[in-house]
C-alpha cells in the first residue's frame, strides 16, 4: 500500500511489459494499481467537463442567450431545462445588457425623471381648452366625452388648427347626448376643412352607441373605451383613460415615440412590433401613478415643443440627463475634439468610450444604419421610407345657374358614404384618363353633367379655368377645372343640390372644393375689373366730347393714299 500511495496521479506508473521478470502476485498488484489509476483519471476528466459546461452556461446567460441541448463529457445529450427552471433562472439573474441599455433599470432614475418632467410641465405647459376642461369639469361623463373629442380631433392634425374646431364643436354639442341627436350631415358640415373626415363620422357613431347601448354613460376604463367606441385605438383609449379617468397607463403617440426613442437610443424602425411593444412597456414603466394624465400630456408636450423632429432644443430639455442620444452626441463631439488635439500635439490621449448596446449587431432595437454625426440625436428614431403618394388628375366642372333672387347657384353632388371624403359634397367630375384626347375628355365630362342633370349639355360652352392642386395623405390630386353657365336647370335630388356661394362656404365640402371655388371667384374678379376698366375709358372719352385717337395698329386711323405713304417714308429717311 505504501507503493500505491506514492504513485503519481492520474497516470499509470508501472510498466506491464516487464511482466516476465515479475512474479504472478506482483504482476496482479501492478495491474490493479493501473486499473484504479485509469478509473480515477476518467472521473477527473468528467469533473473537468462538467465544470467547463457550467462555465459555458454562465457565459451564455451573461450574453442573454438561452442554451439548448449541450453535450457533456460522457457523450450523452443533456435534456433541455424545464420552463419552470428557466423562469426561476430569469428572475434570479439580471437582465441582459441589451434590455438594460434600452430600458430604465434603476427605480431612482424613474422617480427623478417623473419629478423633472412634471415640474417643467407645470411651468411651461400651454393652456389648451381640453386641458382646462379636464381639470375644471366635475361631471365624469362630460369630462370623458370632451377629452375623447379632443383626442380624435388631434389625430394627424396640429393643435393650432384644432382649437377653433374644438370650441365650436363643444358649444354646439356639449354632451354626448347632444352629439348623438345630430345628423351626419351636420357633423360633416362642422368637420369640413379639418381633414380625415372619417373621424367625425366615428365620433357620431360612437355617441349614438353610448346613448343607445350604454345608457348614455361613457366607458369608465381603458379597456372599455378600446372595445366599445368605434375608431378608438390603443393610444386614444390610454390618453382618454389617463387624462379624464385618472387611470395609471402610459400613452404612446408620435411625439412620445420620438422622446422615448431618443431617451433610450432606440433606432430601429419605430413601426416594427419589437419597437412598438418596447415603447409601450417603457411608457407604462415611466408614467406617474399620482398624475398619469399630466405625465402623458407632459411627454406629448415635450415632443411637440422641445424634442422636435428637426432642430430639437436639447439645451432646454428637462430630462436631458436621462437621454442616451444626447449623451452619445456629447461623447462623440468630445472624442472628435480630442482626436483633433492629438493630431495637433502629436501625443496619444485616452479617449472616453461611448456607452452603447453590447448586442448592437443583433439587437432588434438598435439602428441598422451607421451613426450620422450631422444628424446628432435625430439618428433616433429611424423611420421607414414613405411610399410616394398616388398621382391623380380629375376633370372638374363648376356648373352655374341663375338663382331665384338673382344670386348665382352652383351644382354639387354627394360622394358615397364610404371611402375618401365619404358623404361630402363636391363639384361634378371624373378621373382623367391619359389615353384619351382632350376632346374626348371634355366630351366625357359633358356626358357626366348631362347624366346628373337629365338634360343634354354639349362641350362647346365649357370654359377652361385652370388647375388646383390638393394633397391627401396618400394621393397627389390635381383638379382640372372648367366652368359652364346654364340658363335654366331644375334638377334637385337627394344626391344633387344647388347652393349659393355663401351657402357653399358653410356646407359639408372638402378643402379642395373650397380651393376650386376660390379659383373661380378670382377669375370672375378679373373679368369684372377688365369690364370696369373698359367702361371707364369709354366714359372718359364721352366727357371730352370726342372719340379718342387710335393708332394704326388698332386699325382705327383713316387709310393713307399711296403718294402720302411714299412721302412719309422719304421724310423719315
Amino acid at each position: 500500500m505504501t507503493l500505491y500511495a506514492r504513485l503519481p496521479f492520474p497516470c499509470s506508473v508501472l510498466d506491464e511489459r516487464r511482466s516476465s521478470s515479475l512474479s504472478w502476485r506482483e504482476l496482479s498488484w501492478i495491474r490493479e494499481v493501473n486499473r484504479s489509476a485509469r478509473v480515477a483519471q476518467r472521473d477527473e476528466i468528467n469533473r473537468l467537463m462538467r465544470c467547463l459546461s457550467l462555465s459555458r452556461l454562465r457565459s451564455a446567460m451573461h450574453r442573454g442567450k438561452r442554451p439548448g441541448l449541450q453535450v457533456g463529457g460522457t457523450g450523452k445529450a443533456k435534456r433541455k431545462r424545464s420552463k419552470t427552471a428557466v423562469k426561476e433562472e430569469e428572475t434570479t439573474h439580471p437582465s441582459s445588457p441589451s434590455s438594460t441599455y434600452h430600458s430604465f433599470h434603476d427605480p431612482a432614475d424613474v422617480v427623478r425623471l417623473r419629478s423633472q418632467l412634471l415640474s417643467w410641465y407645470d411651468e411651461e405647459k400651454r393652456e389648451l381648452p381640453w386641458r382646462t376642461l379636464a381639470v375644471t369639469e366635475s361631471d365624469l361623463n362630460i369630462r370623458t366625452y370632451a377629452v375623447w373629442v379632443s383626442e380624435i380631433m388631434l389625430q394627424q392634425t396640429q393643435v393650432a388648427t384644432v382649437i377653433a374646431y374644438y370650441n365650436k364643436w363643444l358649444k354646439r354639442w356639449p354632451t354626448v347626448q347632444d352629439l348623438a341627436a345630430a345628423t351626419l350631415e351636420e357633423v360633416n358640415q362642422m368637420w369640413a376643412g379639418l381633414g380625415y373626415y372619417s373621424r367625425g363620422k366615428r365620433l357620431h357613431e360612437g355617441a349614438q352607441k353610448v346613448v343607445s347601448e350604454l345608457r348614455g354613460q361613457m366607458p369608465r376604463t381603458v379597456d372599455g373605451l378600446l372595445k366599445q367606441l368605434p375608431g378608438v385605438g390603443r393610444y386614444t383609449a390610454a390618453a382618454v383613460g389617463s387624462i379624464a379617468l385618472g387611470q395609471v397607463t402610459g400613452a404612446v403617440d408620435g411625439n412620445v415615440i420620438r422622446v422615448l426613442c431618443r431617451l433610450r437610443a432606440i433606432g430601429a424602425d419605430s413601426t416594427s412590433p419589437a419597437v412598438t411593444e418596447t415603447l409601450w412597456s417603457l411608457a407604462n414603466t415611466l408614467v406617474d401613478p399620482e398624475r398619469p394624465g399630466d405625465f402623458n400630456q407632459a411627454m406629448m408636450e415635450l415632443g411637440a415643443r422641445v424634442c422636435t423632429p428637426k432642430g430639437p432644443l436639447c439645451s432646454q430639455c428637462p430630462i436631458q440627463s436621462h437621454c442616451h442620444s444626447y449623451h452619445k452626441v456629447h461623447i462623440k463631439q468630445e472624442k472628435n475634439s480630442r482626436k483633433l488635439l492629438v493630431k495637433l500635439d502629436r501625443k496619444p490621449s485616452a479617449l472616453p468610450d461611448i456607452e452603447d448596446c453590447m448586442n448592437s449587431g443583433t439587437c432588434p432595437l438598435c439602428p441598422s444604419e451607421p451613426w450620422d454625426d450631422e444628424l446628432g440625436v435625430q439618428n433616433f428614431p429611424r423611420k421607414p421610407s414613405k411610399k410616394p403618394p398616388r398621382v391623380e388628375r380629375t376633370l372638374t366642372c363648376v356648373v352655374i345657374r341663375p338663382g331665384e333672387e338673382g344670386e348665382d347657384e352652383y351644382l354639387l353632388t354627394q360622394r358615397p358614404n364610404k371611402g375618401l371624403l365619404a358623404g361630402l359634397w363636391e363639384f361634378p367630375g371624373l378621373l382623367q384618363e391619359e389615353q384619351r384626347s382632350d376632346m374626348k375628355q371634355k366630351a366625357a365630362l359633358c356626358a357626366e353633367i348631362s347624366r346628373i342633370l337629365g338634360t343634354s349639355v354639349t362641350d362647346s360652352p365649357l370654359q377652361y379655368v385652370g388647375e388646383v392642386v390638393h394633397d391627401f395623405s396618400h394621393i397627389h390630386q390635381t383638379y382640372v377645372v372648367h366652368t359652364v353657365r346654364l340658363k335654366r336647370a331644375d334638377t334637385q335630388t337627394e344626391k344633387v343640390r344647388w347652393l349659393t356661394r355663401s351657402a357653399l362656404q358653410e356646407a359639408a365640402v372638402s378643402t379642395g372644393v373650397k380651393k376650386i371655388a376660390k379659383l373661380c371667384d378670382s377669375l370672375d374678379s378679373q373679368k369684372e375689373k377688365a369690364l370696369k376698366d373698359g367702361k371707364g375709358q369709354k366714359l372718359a372719352s364721352t366727357k371730352n366730347g370726342r372719340k379718342p385717337k387710335r393708332s394704326a395698329a388698332d386699325g382705327g386711323s383713316r387709310q393713307l393714299c399711296l403718294s402720302s405713304f411714299f412721302k412719309t417714308v422719304k421724310q423719315e429717311c
